[in-house]
């Protein structure tokens, strides 16, 4: 088995704009004195065959991470949908063995440990196309174990049909749901807001006294 198989590369979406935050790149901002991305970047390097991070723009300013930077392929930045297509051609391209790739946006500082083995267990033993994971009840289609294989599939439906949603993606096969309790605090909290930004700060430091 090689490494590849056993731990799939994972792709950070970290296109996302604060808007709702004065803007910016929303990955950028801190939480605890660490940029989110880092965070990110913590909880999933050590569940993923490597890392790479998609977001448009100058990549340089993601310079200090040390990771690649992959730009949308379809025109015009259609969402996160885009980002997880430019993941899996980067990893047709740069991992020629790996079968999927995990996608996790870079803005949810806490995401659980056992991301990966618990959305892989579960695409296997439903015998599923794809796997989500989810909380209280919703589901997250960002955050997803996706099969290299549909990549031209992906491909078509954003530039041909102008697909942008992913759950309207994702419901085209067979999907295995993965829940997450949500105590003490939602694993997919997600910093949108200046008021997110100060609930992560407290998150954080409840974190570290657990």
């Amino acid at each position: 088995m090689t490494a590849e198989v056993s731990a799939p590369p994972g792709v950070i979406l970290a296109g996302g704009l604060a808007r709702r935050m004065g803007g910016g790149d929303k990955a950028l901002r801190e939480i605890g004195g660490r940029p989110i991305l880092a965070r990110v970047i913590a909880r999933l390097a050590p569940q993923c065959g490597g890392l790479a991070l998609s977001a448009n723009g100058d990549p340089q300013r993601f310079a200090p991470f040390g990771l690649p930077v992959i730009a949308d392929g379809v025109a015009n930045h259609p969402g996160p949908l885009a980002g997880i297509l430019a993941g899996l051609d980067w990893a047709a391209a740069n991992r020629p063995h790996a079968r999927w790739i995990v996608s996790a946006p870079g803005d949810c500082p806490f995401l659980p440990r056992d991301l990966v083995a618990r959305l892989r267990a579960a695409l296997h033993s439903e015998g599923a196309e794809l796997a989500v994971a989810a909380s209280k009840g919703q589901s997250h289609p960002v955050i997803g174990l996706w099969s290299v294989a549909l990549r031209e599939a992906l491909g078509r439906a954003l530039a041909v049909e102008g697909l942008r949603k992913v759950d309207a993606w994702t419901g085209r096969y067979r999907v295995a749901t993965v829940e997450w309790p949500a105590e003490p605090f939602d694993p997919f909290f997600n910093a949108n807001t200046l008021d997110d930004l100060a609930e992560a700060e407290r998150l954080a430091a409840l974190e570290d006294r657990i």
